[in-house]
């Protein structure tokens, strides 16, 4: 039950960590969060684990908590800043996985094990990144655009507080999957065996289904801090 018990603290500590930069810093913080979940997630997402039984990569909790920001930025900011934190979450990623990958080319000092294991360790990481890095693109861009323009579309037709949790649950649940089979089919295939693709499918989708189930009490929370303009830097 390790793992399990885990990924529920990593749930509690991305929303917490959310709702904390919104507080202290107002819209730069929820803006800030783009950046750091699409490069968390895309370091975590090489490492498969088994969870609830199943077999599923890390970095599915911190990417999918990129939709609950973009969610906050449609609700309280409008379409306009909501896209634009997904392009500054888009060029971070580039310019990580540029940087990185340079990084590599670097001959590490001669006679200097722990140069060399550094070296050796960073390579591990990051040689996959380019894939990675092309699969999350495709499926960041896909997804994420799909989840601004489905929340607007949604909040004209439930556009009551009350039913924040309706537009905010119908937009992310089904941009979660839309990034689940485009990341996972670039990311895998041939990589893994096709029964263990759609494993690691499935249980992707299912983590980030149950990661947007549960940050509806965080919308409210955010759209709360809002209406009373409580920030700590104004």
């Amino acid at each position: 039950m390790q793992n399990e018990i885990l990924w529920v603290v990593m749930l509690l500590a991305n929303f917490l960590l959310i709702i904390g930069a919104y507080k202290l810093f107002g819209k730069g913080g929820l803006v800030m969060w783009i950046p750091i979940s699409v490069i968390v997630a895309n370091i975590q997402v090489i490492q498969t684990v088994e969870l609830f039984g199943l077999v599923a990569t890390l970095g599915n909790i911190v990417y999918a908590s990129s939709f609950l920001v973009t969610d906050i930025l449609s609700e309280n900011y409008g379409k306009s800043d909501a896209k634009k934190a997904v392009w500054i979450g888009f060029f971070s990623l580039i310019s990580m996985t540029l940087l990185m990958n340079l990084a590599l080319y670097f001959l590490p000092l001669e006679g200097d094990e722990f140069a060399s294991s550094t070296h050796e360790s960073l390579s591990t990481i990051f040689k996959l990144m380019p894939r990675i890095a092309i699969a999350s693109l495709a499926a960041y861009l896909v997804s994420q655009q799909h989840d601004i323009w489905a929340f607007h579309f949604w909040k004209k037709r439930f556009s009551s507080d009350r039913q924040l949790w309706l537009r905010n649950n119908l937009s992310t649940m089904v941009s979660q999957l839309l990034d689940s089979v485009v990341f996972t089919f670039i990311a895998f295939y041939g990589v893994f065996e096709l029964s263990l693709l759609y494993e690691i499918l499935l249980t992707t989708y299912l983590l980030k289904w149950a990661v947007a189930a549960a940050d509806t009490p965080f919308v409210y929370w955010a759209k709360h801090i809002h209406k009373n303009n409580r920030f700590v830097v104004k």
